[in-house]
């Protein structure tokens, strides 16, 4: 699962949003991760806008962009409140996996990333907009790139929980989940989720 699709996520059972995400592995090397930390520090503009992910465009009197998160070409003000609200969704992410360097990167986004885009909005100047296509790009990398391999989406209303198996979050209602199999899923990763966790009335299953 991308961390796109995370975004749009809603329970299936009682349409409560967000859900909170906790990731206990990624398909991804360690290569990748530090690939995208690399170029972000490097801060090489003709390198990034090379590959094309910010999108900026001239229309009549506007300056509009979009890039594959924000897939729609918005003002530039609306543009990146629509990212900051993208980046609020971290806050309900609980990376439970061994890569360190995955931490990081949510560390980055959640922190100086993040500010860097809330100062240049507070102090909006279009023409300038370059101080900040590493950090956009940063954010796209990780939003479209990187792919959970293992987690539970779980809905505070209800108290459902959700298993990402091999990518796929699996997000059936109750009759059509199987028992057995998800009991078994909850018992491989019991380790790597706070006992607290599992004293709530979890739905449909508990240990």
């Amino acid at each position: 699962m991308k961390f796109w699709l995370y975004d749009i996520l809603a329970c299936p059972i009682d349409k409560h949003y967000p859900l909170k995400l906790y990731i206990f592995s990624y398909e991804n090397s360690l290569d990748e991760f530090n690939l995208y930390i690399d170029i972000f520090k490097q801060r090489d503009i003709s390198k990034i806008t090379q590959e094309n992910v910010i999108r900026i465009e001239k229309k009549e009197h506007d300056t509009l962009i979009k890039d594959d998160v924000i897939i729609e070409a918005n003002k530039i003000e609306n543009y990146l409140r629509l990212i900051l609200k993208s980046i609020d969704e971290f806050d309900y992410i609980y990376d439970r996996s061994s890569n360190e360097l995955s931490k990081d990167c949510m560390t980055m986004i959640q922190n100086e990333i993040k500010k860097a885009i809330q100062n240049f909005l507070n102090n909006l100047n279009p023409v300038q907009i370059s101080e900040i296509i590493p950090e956009l790009f940063f954010l796209n990398k990780i939003k479209v790139n990187i792919e959970i391999e293992s987690g539970v989406l779980f809905c505070p209303k209800c108290k459902r929980w959700f298993p990402i198996i091999e990518t796929i979050p699996q997000m059936l209602p109750d009759e059509f989940r199987k028992e057995e199999e998800e009991l078994k899923f909850l018992k491989t990763i019991r380790n790597l989720l706070d006992e607290e966790f599992f004293k709530q009335d979890l739905k449909p299953y508990n240990l």
